[in-house]
């Protein structure tokens, strides 16, 4: 009785210390947090949108998650099936169980990733220079200005600082400006930052410099985010 005993604690420490080290596997939906994530990258890994995520966990501070933390990143089954269930309330039981969870999962998804914005919002120029790329939705989730090493980088609209390092791969020094809920801008490969997360900026007010950070050129990488999916940042930019 004492070593089935002793052999039951063994097993539940090394399950636990699995799972605080991050290796025990997650199901389908779900997400260990490693380290270096935010919400924001975790969200656009998962095609998911920062709301949606913060909504499906409950979370109190979504600027607050933690190695080894499992999060929802798909819309949870019971809410699909619910949302359909009252939507086509007139089908028939047997026939349309499995459809309506699909067109409800659909529904929910175009309703995370909308094409075209339900509000829109008023942009300036981030910095100055040539664009030396577009948007296309596929290679280039935003457009690209070259200018000189230095060149201000100014916040596109007002808002409050929600990511300000080098953490994501392939976006250097990074600034990410939460504007309010639908609508995030990020300025990648600065020189320097010159603003802190949490820091709340004014429209047209300097928040970096412009650099090369992880990039071969000196230039600022601009995107434009509805609802955590990346949308054209020029149909909102003043022409020039």
């Amino acid at each position: 009785m004492l070593t089935t005993r002793i052999r039951r604690l063994v097993c539940l420490s090394i399950t636990a210390a699995l799972a605080a080290c991050g290796s025990a596997p997650v199901g389908p939906g779900y997400y260990r947090v490693e380290r270096g994530d935010t919400l924001y990258k975790i969200a656009r890994s998962n095609r998911a949108s920062v709301q949606s995520i913060v909504r499906w966990n409950n979370l109190s501070n979504p600027d607050s998650i933690e190695v080894g933390q499992v999060l929802r990143v798909a819309p949870p089954p019971g809410m699909a099936t619910a949302s359909t269930g009252a939507a086509r309330s007139g089908s028939s039981a047997g026939a349309s169980a499995g459809s309506s969870a699909s067109a409800s999962s659909s529904r929910s998804a175009a309703a995370d990733t909308p094409s075209t914005p339900a509000q829109s919002i008023s942009l300036v120029w981030p910095a100055s220079g040539n664009v030396i790329r577009g948007f296309d939705g596929n290679n280039s989730k935003g457009i690209d200005i070259a200018n000189a090493a230095g060149t201000p980088v100014f916040a596109a609209a007002g808002g409050t600082v929600v990511y300000a390092s080098n953490g994501l791969r392939g976006y250097g020094n990074l600034l990410i400006i939460k504007h309010n809920a639908d609508y995030l801008t990020a300025y990648a490969h600065n020189r320097a930052l010159l603003v802190k997360e949490g820091e709340t900026v004014q429209q047209g007010q300097k928040i970096a410099e412009m650099g090369d950070s992880d990039n071969d050129r000196v230039m600022l990488h601009f995107e434009l985010r509805y609802a955590g999916r990346s949308i054209d940042p020029a149909r909102s930019l003043p022409p020039r």
